[in-house]
């Protein structure tokens, strides 16, 4: 008998045939003898309708107001998913992220999980019932109720796993795994058996939307193996496991891209120590996330800063960076939503030279002008012209032989 965690993604659960498919995979796990615990989203386009009506009725909405409405969203999944278990002879109990006590800082919209305090989800367990966790929502030290951002239903899964110590932890969404790149943008596609928890957290953090990069980093810590598959059939997905030799025959294992960065540049500013603290110090300070850095130093002592951020953030950056430019002396500020990052990861970079320099060439021969660069031990990232998204994704592809097998690409190199 094996304790699991499933979670399932707004598609999985976004009409009432879907939640009964759900209540039945759920069901034939219950009657093989395992303890199951599912984590639910709320029903896709619900969140994004909740969102459209506090637009509608306030410009800036409180945050801490917003996280009581938009937890409302996986109540209705969780108790229409423990109804229709009840209903097909299935014990079920379904519980908010308050009763359950996922245990969340006060960061209202994007809070961070402390700690789950996994009491009453064992007593549900105990007593022969399916426990249903409402994802995505928590609680502070204070008792307000928290949301954990988008995507955060897998973080709340991945940390009720942790806190169990399961066997597994199944993410279920409308996809049947991770792929080497985007299967809409390039039909060569490939499913992967097996992925690194590092390489995985490098590509949901460059734009691969398959896994929230915080569960990530909580199955890494605990060692939590994830199952990436399809709510819509039975075929083996994708193992989200830490890293083995074989994962390192493979050079490249992914081709990443994300169109919802903005460019930001600060120009004219003193070429002088202490410049880019205040600068990034000032965006820190308002919990906005800056990725790539380029800093450039022109003629008598004046700097140039570029950076990125995610667009979503874009209007508070210029809004907290625009003053402190003027305070510097900035001649000018610009922004640009027309980019896209592009990235290419893989834990075999670590022992294979020449990854970005094949990076640039192919980029290149395509006449796509590479604006800003970043690396890490296992990825490079490059910003481009947006308009250059879908080639670049699919020349890079090709030309690191991601559409070939394992064996393939170990005998093209001569291994």
């Amino acid at each position: 008998m094996a304790l699991v965690v499933q979670k399932y993604g707004g598609s999985s659960v976004g009409d009432p045939e879907r939640i009964r498919n759900v209540a039945r995979r759920v069901s034939r796990y219950r009657a093989q003898g395992d303890d199951v615990v599912v984590v639910v989203s709320a029903m896709s386009g619900q969140t994004d309708r909740l969102l459209q009506l506090a637009g509608e009725l306030a410009e800036l909405p409180n945050e801490r107001e917003m996280d009581v409405l938009l937890a409302t969203g996986e109540q209705v999944t969780i108790a229409l998913l423990a109804m229709t278990l009840i209903e097909m002879g299935c014990p079920a109990r379904s519980m908010t992220g308050v009763q359950v006590q996922i245990r969340t800082d006060s960061a209202h919209t994007r809070a961070r999980i402390a700690g789950v305090d996994t009491a009453v989800v064992r007593t549900v367990l105990e007593g022969g019932q399916v426990a249903i966790i409402a994802g995505f929502q928590g609680v502070d030290p204070a008792g307000n109720i928290t949301t954990l951002g988008r995507g955060g239903s897998d973080t709340s899964a991945v940390a009720v796993a942790a806190a169990l110590g399961a066997d597994s932890c199944e993410i279920y969404t409308d996809v049947d795994g991770v792929y080497t790149t985007d299967p809409n943008i390039c039909d060569k596609a490939r499913k992967l058996d097996r992925i690194s928890y590092d390489e995985m957290l490098e590509l949901a953090s460059l734009g691969a939307k398959v896994l929230q990069i915080r569960s990530v980093e909580f199955a890494k810590k605990y060692k939590v193996p994830l199952h990436v598959r399809s709510s819509f059939n039975d075929t083996e997905g994708t193992w989200v496991v830490e890293e083995d030799e074989s994962m390192e025959q493979l050079t490249v294992a992914g081709v990443a891209y994300d169109r919802k960065e903005a460019k930001i540049s600060v120009r004219g500013v003193p070429d002088r120590p202490g410049i880019a603290a205040q600068l990034f110090g000032a965006l820190a300070a308002q919990n906005i996330v800056v990725d790539m850095i380029v800093q450039d130093v022109g003629e008598g002592g004046q700097a140039s800063m570029t950076f990125t951020v995610p667009q979503a953030d874009l209007k508070r950056a210029l809004t907290v960076i625009e003053p402190v430019a003027r305070e510097l002396g900035s001649a000018q500020v610009v922004s640009d939503t027309s980019i896209a990052k592009i990235s290419v990861v893989g834990v075999g970079m670590r022992s294979h030279a020449g990854v970005a320099s094949r990076m640039f060439e192919v980029l290149a021969r395509e006449g796509i002008n590479v604006l800003m660069i970043s690396t890490s031990e296992i990825k490079v990232s490059c910003v481009i012209e947006e308009k250059y998204t879908e080639l670049a994704v699919r020349v890079l592809h090709d030309a690191f032989g991601l559409a070939e097998t394992k064996g393939q690409e170990a005998a093209k190199r001569g291994g």
